[in-house]
């Protein structure tokens, strides 16, 4: 357990050792060792008790980490421009995976409303009660006379046309983790000791993970992450999507920098109170969980269902190309109080040392004919 990070109040310790006793009865019940994608799966998302299912903040200066519309509404509103680009070319309606605190959904829709591009709906999906009631009450507060435009989901509706978003969502996903070594392929799982919880190793039974795992040329000695969940995820957008553009917000790389001989451990990373670190064993339910996504097998993904590849870039060539700058030539220079917030905010939304080069943009849609703007310049498709 890190030594440095800081003390979680009984309350929470509590939660976390309830959180801790759950998933130790479903390693029991699996015959003592379960997958790391399944632990990871427990720890954010476990009824009552996972990290996002749970009533702790998570988002903003009082949570574990920042996004980027919680750092500005610059984010939001420039995203909305693109969005009203692709409602332009399908239809009406707007898709947000996983709305956060709600604050993505409020700037977009603020934005479109003044653009004269409202959607007739605005759908979220989220799977916390905890988060959808933040939602609600944020968007309440901001724009009362927008709420009858916005619902909430269980599930992915059943046919969808328009432009979903989904800004850090596939990052946390549940990723196997596969450790690559003397020509052979083990499943890096977890068990129990008298401790706590324990790295252990076994063969790999899962077809679809030995066969994914195998496609992939990593030195000796190497461990890293392979996501199923995001395949399936994009399975089912593509099966529901009949025309329009899915964009994936998201820290990543392509496949050749995913698996980088010198990335041997992995992406794998956790977020407590701002401090980020590599155990995801500690205090589970209190922590999020996370890895970098691998936007090559998104795009396989997406173009094996059916869906064309419509752009990947950088969140700073997005957000640049969408307008962004735009946004704050309103606001004087000389107006020190207003402006230089804005500057700060759009230095890290853009800046390479900042979000603007680790975070991308990937498009994928159907029957849209007409290129995105978010994609005018920084195409990063042949790094993929």
């Amino acid at each position: 357990m890190p030594t440095t990070l800081p003390t979680p109040s009984p309350e929470a310790a509590q939660h976390s050792a309830q959180l801790c006793e759950f998933i130790r009865r479903d390693i029991a019940e699996r015959g003592g060792w379960i997958s790391f994608a399944r632990y990871m799966e427990l720890a954010l998302y476990a009824p009552g008790f996972g990290y996002y299912t749970a009533g702790a903040h998570k988002f903003g200066e009082a949570g574990d980490f920042v996004t980027a519309p919680e750092l500005s509404p610059l984010f939001g509103r420039t995203l909305a421009r693109q969005a009203a680009e692709i409602m332009a070319s399908s239809a009406p309606h707007i898709l947000e995976l996983g709305a956060g605190s709600g604050k993505l959904a409020a700037d977009m829709l603020g934005e479109l409303e003044r653009l004269g591009g409202l959607p007739d709906s605005y759908s979220i999906l989220e799977v916390s009660a905890d988060l959808r009631a933040r939602q609600q009450a944020l968007l309440k507060e901001r724009l009362p006379h927008l709420l009858e435009r916005v619902r909430w989901l269980d599930t992915l509706p059943e046919k969808f046309s328009g432009a979903a978003v989904a800004n850090e969502v596939l990052d946390a996903l549940p990723v196997h983790l596969v450790h690559w070594r003397d020509s052979a392929l083990t499943g890096r799982g977890v068990s129990v000791d008298n401790n706590g919880f324990v790295w252990q190793e076994r063969p790999i039974t899962d077809t679809a993970l030995l066969h994914a795992a195998q496609q992939i040329k990593v030195p000796d000695d190497y461990v890293g992450e392979v996501c199923l969940a995001a395949r399936g995820l994009v399975n089912s957008l593509a099966n529901c999507l009949e025309q329009g553009a899915l964009l994936f917000i998201d820290y990543g790389f392509g496949a050749r920098e995913f698996y980088h001989p010198q990335r041997s451990s992995g992406t794998l990373m956790c977020h407590y109170r701002h401090h980020a670190h590599g155990d995801p064993f500690f205090l589970p339910g209190l922590q999020d969980i996370t890895a970098h996504v691998n936007f090559t097998d998104i795009a396989e993904c997406g173009i094996d269902a059916g869906l064309e590849l419509l752009g990947y870039a950088s969140q700073a060539f997005f957000l640049l190309n969408c307008g962004i700058t735009g946004l704050i030539e309103g606001t004087p220079p000389e107006n020190l109080r207003d402006y230089l917030p804005l500057s700060a905010q759009l230095q890290k939304l853009t800046s390479p040392a900042e979000m603007g080069e680790l975070f991308k943009v990937m498009a994928l849609g159907r029957g849209i004919t007409e290129p995105l703007c978010g994609f005018a310049r920084g195409d990063l498709t042949r790094m993929l």
